[in-house]
């Protein structure tokens, strides 16, 4: 009984639900400034780059596919990539020449783990050590 008169809040304090308040509204500032501001801009800087797609531009896809914009039309663009043309969604361009969207990884060549990577040479035991 004595411990539970102990952990009873005092007579005199009173702000238990300011502090909550002013708890939750920091929260919510912190989640604001650290999640959904830079994730709008980053939509709006994509937004951008994708209506500046004009036809030559070299692009990458989200699937990895890489190729000049052969042509445009609403929301579907035509891309030549080898020597086979293909269609894909505007918005499922993440890179317009040396463009990449933010918040998206980029190519092989810009990647110093993966372009630095030993490579495979065919001999039975691979570079790497086991």
């Amino acid at each position: 009984m004595h411990a539970l008169y102990l952990m009873a809040p005092a007579a005199g304090s009173g702000g238990g639900m300011s502090v909550l308040l002013l708890q939750i509204g920091l929260i919510g500032a912190v989640f604001y400034f650290l999640i959904l501001r830079p994730q709008s801009q980053a939509r709006k800087k994509h937004a951008a780059m994708l209506a500046a797609l004009k036809k030559g531009d070299d692009v990458i896809t989200s699937g990895g596919l890489m190729g000049k914009v052969k042509n445009i039309k609403d929301d579907e663009v035509t891309v030549e990539t080898g020597g086979s043309t293909v269609m894909v969604h505007r918005a499922r361009i993440v890179q317009v020449g040396d463009t990449a969207a933010p918040n998206t990884p980029s190519c092989c060549r810009c990647c110093p783990f993966i372009s630095s990577a030993p490579r495979y040479s065919g001999n039975p035991r691979p570079p790497w050590p086991r």
